[in-house]
């Protein structure tokens, strides 16, 4: 892997830290998971990455939704969140990829779907990045931002209060995903889960 920058590394120590205990902090977000899965309308044979998949708690529902024919990939740039992933074992539902989501190692259009679960605060530049993730994915293709809290129970978390300038706010998100590549399709924040879909646009 080249070598990163200070924010890669701030990512990478962060998530170090809790990732042998972090499927126990939130053992209950397996449903949430799911539904947001299922609102990608993935059907068999399709193609799908988690991008920032940290433990894989969305390869299973993903797979699931694929099918065994289906391409199911995992992207995070932590290894000791991937080595939690495979002691789950949900290395059996998708490829693992030690990469950062910035740089993804895949052909333009690969993909039918992106799955980001509590990815864009972690993004280091995020209209560049989301350009990156529309590059890997075919036109019409569909890209889900989903968090299994909504922003003021997660700013509540975090002992923060909600700013204007937080990049999931619609008003803020919208105009971002347009400049990347996407058309938003729906927004959804409400207190048990935050779902953003988007649309590949040509």
């Amino acid at each position: 892997m080249p070598c990163m920058s200070d924010d890669q590394t701030r990512v990478q120590e962060f998530f170090t830290a809790r990732a042998a205990d972090w499927d126990s902090r939130f053992p209950d977000d397996g449903p949430a998971y799911a539904a947001a899965v299922a609102e990608l309308g993935l059907r068999a044979g399709d193609r799908v990455l988690d991008a920032g998949c940290g433990t894989g708690r969305a390869l299973p529902p993903l797979r699931a939704a694929v099918g065994p024919s289906g391409v199911v990939l995992g992207a995070d740039l932590t290894p000791a969140m991937l080595r939690e992933a495979v002691r789950a074992g949900r290395d059996r539902d998708g490829a693992l990829l030690l990469t950062d989501v910035a740089a993804l190692p895949l052909r333009s259009h690969s993909l039918d779907a992106v799955f980001g679960a509590g990815l864009i605060s972690h993004l280091r530049s995020p209209a560049e990045n989301l350009r990156e993730l529309a590059r890997v994915v075919r036109p019409g293709g569909v890209l889900a931002l989903f968090h299994p809290i909504g922003r003021a129970a997660l700013a509540a978390r975090h002992g923060r209060p909600l700013t204007p300038d937080d990049l999931r706010a619609e008003s803020n998100l919208r105009p971002l995903l347009a400049g990347s590549g996407w058309r938003m399709t729906s927004y959804v924040d409400e207190e048990s889960r935050f779902l953003a879909l988007a649309v590949r646009e040509d």
